[in-house]
Order: structure tokens, then C-alpha cells, then sequence
């Protein structure tokens, strides 16, 4: 090339024009912009030659003025509609001659710009431009609209994602939505941390971001991952700082389709009829519902009775849901894909829709209320001599708190003796099934509420209330499992394998209390379902089935449908079959809701003990997790909880400490404690 000739090529994607200088070796050239910088070149790398003149690098910006006023995009169509018919090409010289009706350098270079920039009429064909089909222009003209309106709902999106982020309220777009439930579902994957035991960084290995996380993440500089989907969220006020990953990660749904809603509101405006006509009349009873103060689902509740023969009679009366839906029905079906309410330390998500559950399915005080009412017989060592099943009317007359029962029966309350009644009752019933064998393991347990971001925690005792209802609740599911197999009916039977206990002597060398019940639960076994009866270890009873949650336990409501049927005369609604397959699938969706449960009490347990890192708590040692690195489970006595932790010295199990919380990180699932005393020792040493 000759020394001076103006070409134009191509430094970091943008358009440069430089003068040649030298040849550079035997295959490049040194070319100086205007700037004066001085650039090695190849031949490739050049995208045009301006011809016919010299240029000096000074006279490049006056050039480019002279090629300013050409550079109009649209002047291409004009040609294309020339040109398309024939669909000859041209070079950018042809082009300046038909556009300018003149081919010298600055009009050459300016259609020569304008060609390699079009994306709609012309494709580039080796050094000349062939014009595209009408078809093909259509499709880049619509492409480019796409585009342009993507691009353009990028910036508003950016907009509104800044109005967020400084507090300001923000009307999402259904747009905007698609991309921030993008973000939600890669954002949950946090709940893997726990899940599956997995890191951060190992997580964020293991699931790249989908595409438009990707985009979005990289729109707003932020890092494209889990975390950093969660944190944006969080900043846009779209999640709270404690979402509930574990249950956005699950399969379980949150709000009820409006079909279902629709439904629950005609059966409550229109009640069905009731099957059972021959309701028995129990409204005579008094009828007590025991719960915890929170308690919106009242299923169960129960009387006393003395019989002319001087024989009392108990009676436990569980809610009758079976008398709002069929099986198969609407209701039922989501019931059934929900397989329990699932009870949440922000709140319950209900199994029914709740102007149904609360209302009309529930045993609310003062109302007639249909029930399912076992009457049970206890011999003199508290085995059930005699009982009966009835689809009843009752009403409820007294809403009390376990706190209210148990202060009832600690002042022997005269005007309520049903209660001591039945209490006198429970007791025999509880010492009999001890002679059978039944199992008994005390530890405290937590109840974790969270209102408005307060987070309290009550320790459930065993106490003689909660031991009452638990009572009556077991006697009523031996009940109904006898009933269903002296009629051979198919139900969801539970059963518990023969544990294999310590030894005594083994037992005896742990401390006792809370220590030798733990290593006696560690030996429970799982319970069992099965459409056939079993014996149940831990209740020491031969036959049993849960009944008494229908509003709250898909299984219960099983059990319902097929007792009921039986009652009226009806063949059971569930072959044994069918009924071990809804079994299954209820059984899988339980196991899930469970584990939501127990995931989120332990959010918000650590997320309370982060909040008090200055407290110390009564803690004893109760079993070793990992003995020989030290590692052991601590049971917080004030709070009911069990949470692992290292010691740097030897201690015992039974062994009372006082710790605080070191460290905690509840969405990484990590709790550290240390020692107060031991620390404060270590302190005064160095």
C-alpha cells in the first residue's frame, strides 16, 4: 500500500481510520490515527480503502465532516427498492453514485458505512452487498422492533428496580414479574444449604443461572447467584430478609386455587345434604374443646357421662369434615394433594380452605355441630370394655386453654367435676397401657411463634392437660381400629415395630431424666402405616388409627370416609387397594410437609438465638453426636430446643453448662456455642 492511503479498520469492535505509514516486517503496516498514535496492523484487519488520494493523519477529522452529511440510514431503503428486484449487488462505490449521484472519496466512505452498519436491507458479499428479499426485510424489521421494545422494557425495568431500591413504591409490570419469579425459583435453591448439606460456592457451582437471571443479574452488576438472587430480592422489597425458603423449595401449596375457593363458599351459602340423617342427638352433653389459645381448627372435644348402671361412659367427639365434601370432590382432591395443614412458626397453611375449617367443620363453642362421637366404656384396669361409633349432633360448651384445664383440675374446680372426671379417667387409661408395654419418653419441646419479625418461644410441658387430650385422642384411635377390623374395613392402620431399648444396667450408667429419655428415642423406630391392623410399641396397643384431625390430617379424613360409610350401611368408599394408593401418596406429601416443619422451627430458632448473643443459657449435654471430635447434643432447658455443639474439653453427658452463642447464621444453618464460665476462665488465665 502506498504511503498516505486513508483506510479505516477495526480496534475493540469500533470503527478507526489511520493513515499508512511503513510496512511493519514483511506482512504488517504501521497506520497513525489521528491522534498521531501509531498502530501495527495486518492487511485482514482493514475493512476499507478510501482511493484516489493521500491523506496525512491531521486532515481526518475534516474528512469525517465531509462524510457527516451522507450518513442518513434511510436513504438506504430507497436503493434497496431499487436494487431488490434485480437483486444485484453493488460496492459501496456503485452506491455512492446511486444515492449522491457522485463516487468520490468522502460519499464512497459514507455509503460504505452505511452498508456495513444496515441490518436490514443489504448482507455483505464479499466486497460488494447483495440487497435482501422483501420476506427477509419484514422478518429483520420485526426482529428489530422485538429488540428495540426488549430493550426499552429493560430500562424501565431498571427504572423501577431503582425506585425500589431507594423505599419508593413500585407497580410491578407482568414483565417484570416473569423476571423476579426467575429470580425467586434460582434464589430458593439456598434452601439446599440445608436440604442437602451443600456450600455456597458449591451450590452456585452445581446450578449455573438460567438465562434470564443471568441477564437481569448482569443488568443491575450484581453476582449471578443463589445468594446473590436472594439479596436482590430482599433489597427490591419484594422478599422479606427471612423467606421461607424451605417451603418455596417444596411442592406444597401455599394459597388455594379459586375454584376450590368458589366451592368452600357455595357449600357454605348452600349446604349439601347431609348423608347421615340419623344423626345422634348428644347436644345434652356438656361438651369441653381443650387447645392451645391460637387455635383456629377445633376438632375434637370431649364429655362424661354416668350411666343408670353407675358405669361411666367418656365420650370423644371429633369434628365431621366428611360432612362437607364427598370423596373425589373438589374439596377433597386438594385436600388430598395438601395431605395436612402445615403449622409454621409465621402461621398455619390449612389443609381446607379456612371459612370451611374454622367455621362449620370445626366444633365451635355455643353452636350445634356436626361430629363423629366415640362413646367408650373403660373396665376397672382401663382397658376399653365396651364402645359404640355415631355420626352425632353435639354443641360444644366450653372453649378452654390446656393453662385453663390444668388449672381447673390443680384447684378441683366442684363446679366442673366432668373434667376431673375425665382426668381420673386418663390416667387409669395412660397406667394401663404402660402394663402393655407402651413406651414413655419425656423431653420439653418448643413452640416457636413469629408475629411482625417478634419471634417467642414457649416450651410445651407434659402436662396433666396435654396428657388428658393426648389420652383420649389414642383411646379413640384404638377405637376406630377396632371397629374397622372386627368389620373388616380397609383403613390406614398405624403401627410402631418393637423397639430395641438399652438395658437396664446400660440405661442405669446414664444419668437420668432427659439424658436416658433421649437414648431411648434414639432406639424408636419409625411409626408404619398399613391398610391392615398392627400393633403399635410405643402405645402399647394391639390395633390403632389416627381419627381424631380430620380438618388437619388427610389420613385421619381417610378413616372418616370409611367409618362412616360402614355406619350408614354404604360399602367404604376406598377398596384396600385404592386406599393403600392414596395412602402412598398422602404418606409422601406428610413426609415433605414434616420436613418443611421441622426446617423452618429451626430457621427460627437460630435466627432467636442470633439475636441474643449475650445471653446465657442453662444447657445440659444430652448424647454424643461425634465423640471422639467432641461434638455433642445440648439441650437450651429455658427454650426446649437440642442444637449440636463443639467443646474444647472433656465433659459428660448429663453434664449442666451455661453457654452463649458464639456464632449463628440461620440461612447457612450454623450454630456455634461456647462455654460462659469456661470462657471467663480461660480469660483470667492469659
Amino acid at each position: 500500500m502506498e504511503k498516505g492511503t486513508l483506510v479505516e479498520f477495526r480496534l475493540g469492535g469500533d470503527r478507526r481510520l489511520a493513515v499508512v505509514d511503513r510496512p511493519d516486517g514483511k506482512t504488517r503496516w504501521f497506520v497513525i490515527d489521528e491522534r498521531g498514535q501509531s498502530h501495527s496492523i495486518m492487511p485482514r484487519q482493514i475493512t476499507y480503502t478510501v482511493n484516489k488520494e493521500t491523506y496525512k493523519p491531521l486532515q481526518i477529522p475534516s474528512f469525517l465532516e465531509d462524510v457527516k452529511p451522507y450518513l442518513d440510514p434511510s436513504s438506504l431503503e430507497v436503493a434497496w427498492e431499487l436494487l431488490v428486484e434485480s437483486g444485484e449487488t453493488v460496492t459501496p462505490e456503485e452506491m455512492a453514485n446511486l444515492l449522491f449521484s457522485e463516487s468520490e472519496p468522502p460519499q464512497c466512505y459514507a455509503a460504505h458505512c452505511l452498508l456495513s452498519d444496515d441490518k436490514i436491507y443489504f448482507k455483505q458479499k464479499g466486497d460488494s452487498y447483495e440487497p435482501r428479499t422483501a420476506a427477509q426485510v419484514a422478518e429483520r424489521k420485526h426482529q428489530l422492533e422485538v429488540e428495540a421494545l426488549k430493550a426499552k422494557g429493560q430500562q424501565e425495568f431498571l427504572a423501577r428496580v431503582e425506585q425500589a431500591l431507594k423505599g419508593v413504591p413500585v407497580e410491578w409490570q407482568r414483565h417484570d414479574r416473569h423476571r423476579l419469579e426467575a429470580l425467586e425459583k434460582y434464589a430458593a435453591l439456598l434452601a439446599d444449604i440445608v436440604r442437602v448439606g451443600i456450600s455456597y460456592e458449591s451450590l452456585a457451582r452445581a446450578y449455573p443461572p438460567p438465562a434470564p437471571v443471568l441477564e437481569t443479574m448482569n443488568m443491575l452488576g450484581r453476582s449471578a447467584t443463589p445468594q446473590g438472587a436472594f439479596q436482590l430480592l430482599v433489597d427490591l422489597g419484594w422478599w422479606s430478609p427471612h423467606e421461607n425458603l424451605f417451603l418455596r423449595r417444596s411442592s406444597i401449596p401455599v394459597q388455594f386455587p379459586s375454584k376450590v375457593l368458589e366451592v368452600a363458599q357455595q357449600q357454605l351459602e348452600f349446604p349439601p345434604p347431609d348423608p347421615d340423617t340419623n344423626r345422634l342427638d348428644l347436644t345434652h352433653l356438656k361438651v369441653y374443646t381443650i387447645d392451645d389459645e391460637s387455635t383456629t381448627e377445633i376438632d375434637d372435644g370431649l364429655s362424661w357421662e354416668l350411666l343408670p348402671d353407675g358405669r361411666e361412659r367418656l365420650w370423644v367427639h371429633i369434628a365431621d369434615p366428611t360432612r362437607w365434601l364427598i370423596p373425589e370432590d373438589e374439596l377433597d382432591l386438594e385436600a388430598r394433594k395438601r395431605g395436612s395443614t402445615v403449622y409454621l412458626p409465621t402461621g398455619m397453611i390449612p389443609m381446607f380452605p379456612e371459612v370451611l375449617a374454622t367455621g362449620p367443620m370445626s366444633l365451635v363453642q355455643g353452636k350445634v355441630c356436626n361430629a363423629l362421637s366415640f362413646g367408650i366404656i373403660l373396665n376397672e384396669s382401663g382397658a376399653v370394655e365396651d364402645y359404640s361409633i355415631h355420626a352425632s349432633l353435639i354443641k360444644p360448651t366450653y372453649r378452654l386453654t390446656y393453662e385453663d384445664v390444668d388449672e381447673m383440675l390443680e384447684l378441683d374446680v366442684q363446679a366442673e367435676p366432668e373434667i376431673a372426671a375425665i382426668a381420673r379417667l386418663a390416667n387409669k387409661r395412660k397406667n394401663w397401657r404402660y402394663t402393655k408395654g407402651a413406651i414413655s419418653i419425656n423431653m420439653p419441646e418448643a413452640m416457636i411463634k413469629v408475629k411482625d419479625d417478634d419471634i417467642n418461644i414457649y416450651v410445651l410441658d407434659d402436662s396433666s392437660s396435654r396428657q388428658l387430650v393426648a389420652e383420649m385422642m389414642i383411646v379413640a384411635g384404638e377405637v376406630a381400629a377396632r371397629y374397622g377390623q372386627a368389620h373388616n374395613i380397609p383403613l390406614p392402620f398405624r403401627g410402631q415395630p418393637q423397639p430395641e431399648l438399652p438395658r437396664e444396667e446400660e440405661l442405669l450408667q446414664l444419668p437420668a431424666g432427659f439424658v436416658r429419655a433421649c437414648a431411648m428415642r434414639r432406639c424408636m423406630p419409625k411409626s408404619e402405616m398399613s391398610i391392615t391392623p398392627m400393633r403399635h410399641a410405643g402405645l402399647g396397643l394391639d390395633t390403632y388409627t389416627q381419627a381424631t384431625s380430620p380438618i388437619r390430617r388427610y389420613s385421619d379424613l381417610l378413616t372418616h370416609f370409611q367409618l362412616k360409610a360402614h355406619l350408614r350401611g354404604d360399602a367404604p368408599p376406598f377398596s384396600a387397594e385404592q386406599l393403600k394408593e392414596v395412602m402412598l401418596t398422602v404418606s409422601t406429601i406428610t413426609q415433605e410437609a414434616t420436613m418443611v416443619e421441622r426446617q423452618t422451627n429451626r430457621y427460627w430458632a437460630l435466627e432467636y438465638l442470633r439475636r441474643y448473643p449475650e445471653t446465657s443459657w442453662q444447657a445440659t449435654v444430652l448424647m454424643w453426636l461425634r465423640e471422639d471430635s467432641n461434638l455433642a447434643l445440648i439441650l437450651l432447658e429455658d427454650l426446649g430446643l437440642q442444637l449440636p455443639m463443639s467443646f474444647r474439653r472433656l465433659v459428660k453427658l448429663g453434664e449442666h453448662i451455661l453457654v452463649k452463642v458464639a456464632h449463628a447464621d440461620p440461612h447457612k444453618d450454623v450454630i456455634q456455642f461456647q462455654e460462659t464460665i469456661y470462657q471467663e476462665a480461660q480469660t483470667a488465665v492469659h
